[in-house]
């Protein structure tokens, strides 16, 4: 038997995929997306200039040696992250320590001499030193009574000669001087030291203790570290070689921060003043959006050019120990040297960059209900920055509503609902903007130093 038509499974399989995605595609037209909005408001600005620059490190360490020695260690790569005080490269110490050692030895020696001086007189010395007095005041009083003795017999004439009574008179004496002497000594034993012995042992102390802090030190400057929290951009030396004090070791920058040194002349540099914000753009983030500060107005030109450097700190964020913002990129900046003219801006969070042109999504609010409504998609370009606010041009009316969280994902047509309102001044004076979008996320806000 014959069918009179078929059809072929292709087609059937056609249909049967169209009318699943009508399916699916309606009640994911009726989502609505929760964003939250600010206003576009409207101010005088001065009009922007544009000005390219470089990206620099704010600090550059040409790290080198203090000492004579060999390197044992070098302990970083280039481009590693380092903290500061971490150890760039070790120096061989062997004899240092040998004479670490010694003076050591000696400082104990030292502290023990003082102990004992502090400690005074053992009770057997004491006890020794009141025996000997006791025996030298006997024996005067022996030789003494002796003497008188014999000068009594001498008086008489009896067995006693002169001789006899000159040596009972010199032991005498002899003894009675020895009693002075033990009676000296006893007391200098029960006293204790003086106070001047105790003082220089005190100063013996103190003196091989710098002796050893010196040599502490000596050690310590044959381990080379770094100034700073920042990067290795480049290696001088290696284990094994030797270096000789001046010579460098390695070189480490600064990036929690960048600078951007452009040059303006005269006219344009009397209408700047530090603390300005100022607008960047770097060529390798396309996408992104940075702001940084004004911070100097160099006020020397340059004799050949006329030009006037002016320095642009931007702040840097770094993650897994990469900086986002490299020394040497390019950028380019939007300095407010203009005329003022009133424009309309918007919170940096507004913009949506990464496209042919930034753009902002603006909420039509509905008429029924103000919390909801439908985004359409405005292309902008962008002026000068005004604290947390960025000049555009484009058509977009005071008082717009603007999405600044939740726009990463919109698009034209699709609607929202409103689950905050952000002031926009609020951007002015806070560092930080409370709405999150991709390119807040990318770059903080740099007013800060």
């Amino acid at each position: 038997m014959t069918l009179p038509c078929s059809v072929p499974v292709s087609q059937i399989l056609l249909s049967l995929l169209i009318l699943s995605a009508a399916a699916t595609a309606a009640p994911a037209q009726k989502r609505e997306t929760r964003v939250a909005v600010s206003t576009v408001v409207e101010r005088e600005v001065t009009t922007g200039q544009r000005a390219v620059g470089t990206l620099n490190p704010i600090r550059v360490s040409v790290i080198g040696s203090a000492v004579d020695g060999r390197v044992i260690e070098f302990l970083v790569n280039r481009g590693q992250f380092i903290k500061q005080g971490a150890p760039l490269a070790k120096l061989r110490t062997d004899t240092l320590k040998i004479e670490l050692a010694a003076a050591t030895a000696e400082l104990d020696l030292r502290k023990q001499e003082l102990q004992e001086l502090k400690e005074g007189s053992l009770p057997e010395e004491k006890l020794q030193a009141e025996s000997r007095m006791k025996a030298a005041a006997a024996s005067s009083v022996f030789q003494k009574s002796k003497y008188e003795r014999t000068l009594a017999l001498h008086k008489r004439g009896q067995a006693a000669t002169k001789a006899d009574l000159d040596q009972a008179l010199a032991l005498s004496i002899q003894a009675e001087q020895a009693l002075v002497e033990a009676t000296a000594t006893y007391d200098l034993v029960k006293a204790g030291p003086r106070i001047e012995k105790i003082k220089q042992a005190e100063a013996r102390v103190n003196l091989q203790n710098e002796k050893n802090r010196l040599i502490e030190e000596r050690i310590a400057r044959h381990t080379i570290v770094a100034p700073f929290d920042g990067f290795v951009t480049a290696e001088h030396t290696e284990v094994g070689a030797w270096v000789s004090r001046a010579d460098l070791v390695a070189e480490v920058v600064r990036l929690d921060e960048v600078e951007v040194e452009v040059n303006v002349v005269g006219e344009l540099a009397v209408r700047l003043k530090r603390g300005l914000n100022v607008r960047l753009d770097v060529p390798s983030f396309p996408d992104e959006l940075f702001t940084g500060v004004i911070t100097q107005i160099v006020p020397r030109a340059d004799i050949r050019s006329r030009t006037f450097p002016v320095i642009i700190r931007v702040k840097n964020r770094i993650e897994d120990e990469i900086p986002r913002l490299k020394a040497g990129m390019l950028a380019r900046v939007e300095l407010p040297t203009g005329t003022r003219r009133k424009m309309p801006l918007v919170p940096k969070d507004a913009l949506v960059l990464g496209g042919p042109k930034p753009v902002v999504f603006v909420v039509d609010v509905d008429s029924k209900s103000k919390s909801k409504g439908v985004v359409r998609e405005v292309s902008v370009g962008l002026g000068v920055a005004d604290g947390g606010l960025i000049q555009v041009n484009g058509p977009l009316k005071r008082g717009q509503y603007v999405v600044v969280r939740g726009n990463e994902r919109l698009r034209a047509g699709q609607k929202v609902t409103l689950a905050a309102v952000i002031p926009a001044e609020k951007s002015k004076t806070e560092k930080k903007s409370p709405a999150k979008t991709a390119s807040s996320n990318s770059q903080t806000e740099t007013g800060e130093r």
